[in-house]
């Protein structure tokens, strides 16, 4: 499984003209593709990283009057208890080594896919995170204040 995880500052996801899911301020914009080899035991230790992954500067975030859970200097999504926008994005796995047109061979198809993004899901809720999410398969607008920009790749 692979993650794209953006730090933001709002993010929105809409659906045929219509909001599905969405959050204000200081937050996790997470983009996540399955691979064809991929299985539920990568679940919970990928929600487990995107959670706990210390992006966020606590002293910027307190000026944002968030408040953190621990000391340090880099604080996590879960120090914080910040907000999580979900996308399945099967395109992660594109391959553009021959030619110009990619290939998603090494993507996994919705049947095996749409299960481990809710399992995903449901583990990052496990953890308490407050998780928005898109809907698996559909052509989505989605919109992000990018903060730093941060942007970290994580696989597991």
């Amino acid at each position: 499984m692979r993650a794209v995880i953006q730090r933001v500052d709002g993010a929105a996801v809409e659906v045929a003209g219509k909001v599905i899911g969405q959050f204000s301020g200081p937050g996790l914009m997470v983009l996540v593709g399955v691979n064809v080899e991929d299985d539920i035991p990568k679940c919970a230790p990928l929600a487990d990283k995107i959670w706990k992954l210390r992006i966020f500067d606590r002293a910027a975030l307190n000026a944002a009057g968030v408040s953190c859970a621990v000391e340090a200097n880099e604080v996590s999504a879960a120090d914080a208890n910040l907000p999580i926008l979900l996308i399945s994005q099967f395109t992660l796995f594109a391959d553009t080594t021959k030619g110009r047109r990619p290939t998603w061979l090494q993507a996994a198809r919705g049947e095996q896919a749409e299960p481990l993004i809710n399992e995903v899901v449901r583990a990052l809720r496990d953890l308490g995170a407050q998780v928005e999410t898109g809907k698996f398969g559909a052509d989505m607008r989605i919109s992000q204040v990018c903060d730093g920009p941060m942007t970290v790749l994580v696989e597991v």
